[in-house]
């Protein structure tokens, strides 16, 4: 007798504790996360959507253009063409910035989360701990205006 009610009571706490961890996971399932994609890029679900807080001028070019020319020349090339001299020739066309074919997987918001946060394969290092938001802006927005239109 005793040991039924000992069951009985068990199975009653656990109730509660199945349901409560059934209704997390499912929460959990249906709250959109970063996306890694085969590519290796891991990006927010609102990455194509983001838009820059900047207005793009020729200042916020220049400055574009200063942080490219210190950061990312050396792989993407001095025109944006993939052909640095630290470029990775096996991924020469996924490092040329002016293809204008590339535009609609590209967009500002994108282009920001790959450059904040790099990834290892093909290398494209992180700057998000050298660079500001908007010195990141800033070179997005250079960076697509050497797009090929």
């Amino acid at each position: 007798m005793r040991r039924s009610r000992i069951l009985l009571y068990s199975i009653l706490l656990l109730i509660p504790v199945a349901v409560g961890t059934a209704a997390y996971a499912r929460a959990a399932a249906d709250t959109p996360g970063p996306q890694k994609s085969t590519s290796g890029w891991t990006l927010p679900p609102d990455a194509a959507d983001t838009k820059s807080p900047l207005t793009v001028d020729d200042k916020v070019l220049a400055v574009g253009k200063k942080v490219f020319t210190d950061k990312c020349q050396k792989c993407h090339g001095q025109k944006g063409l993939g052909d640095g001299p630290d470029a990775d020739p096996d991924h020469a066309e996924e490092m040329n910035l002016t293809n204008p074919k590339r535009a609609d997987r590209n967009s500002d918001g994108v282009v920001f989360y790959k450059v904040m946060n790099g990834r290892r394969s093909p290398k494209m290092p992180a700057f998000k701990d050298e660079l500001s938001k908007e010195q990141v802006w800033s070179v997005v927005a250079y960076a697509q205006s050497l797009r090929k239109k």
